[in-house]
């Protein structure tokens, strides 16, 4: 559920949030990448859906998700100041590290015609101020415009399903959730799995 999540997230300190940012980042074989000063980690599950993290260096955060079947799929169907617009309320140094950056394949770039000044796109647009978890304001207005559930549309819950919130975090645990979740054939290829996850784990401490 995306509010037991959202719950979860908030109760989980943000030292262990980027812990497993940076694990699901390797595990999904997603480059890690650093913006400024922030480290950039990110979620794909090669269908359309992501999460990205940016994490600063004063312990702030920001985590942007995307559902490419949802109404909140801005990049199909809007424009530039809409999506802009979804930021509204995330600090400008926030947004910064998602201004006039090269495209990747988590986060495609919405051009403004008039400037050429270009901007990730996001379904859901989240951000840490250093003691809580905050959806942004034009992410929550716009939804509210458009009588769209926030958290259903940005793909928030299913985008944040494999950093296992709430819930114990090893290599162990994670192999079992995608067994459960239907990932192995045969026990040869979920022992190969789980060695492979122990090394990222051991790698992250």
């Amino acid at each position: 559920m995306s509010d037991d999540t959202w719950d979860a997230l908030n109760t989980t300190p943000i030292a262990e949030i980027r812990r497993r940012a940076a694990i699901i980042d390797t595990l999904a074989e997603v480059e890690p990448v650093t913006v400024e000063s922030a480290e950039r980690f990110a979620w794909n599950d090669s269908g359309g859906q992501s999460a990205v993290w940016y994490f600063t260096p004063d312990g702030r955060a920001m985590l942007l998700t995307f559902d490419h079947e949802s109404e909140l799929n801005l990049y199909a169907e809007s424009t530039y100041a809409v999506q802009e617009s979804l930021y509204a309320g995330v600090p400008a140094d926030l947004v910064q590290l998602v201004r006039n950056r090269p495209e990747n394949y988590e986060s495609l770039n919405l051009t403004d015609p008039e400037t050429d000044e270009t901007i990730h796109y996001a379904g859901g647009v989240f951000w840490f101020d250093g003691t809580r978890w905050q959806a942004a304001e034009g992410f929550l207005a716009h939804c509210d415009r458009e009588g769209l559930d926030a958290m259903t549309e940005s793909g928030f819950g299913y985008c944040l399903d494999d950093y296992l919130f709430g819930q114990e975090f090893t290599a162990e645990s994670f192999v079992a959730y995608r067994q459960d979740d239907g990932w192995y054939d045969t026990p040869a290829e979920k022992d190969e799995a789980l060695a492979a996850a122990r090394s990222v784990f051991t790698r992250h401490g």
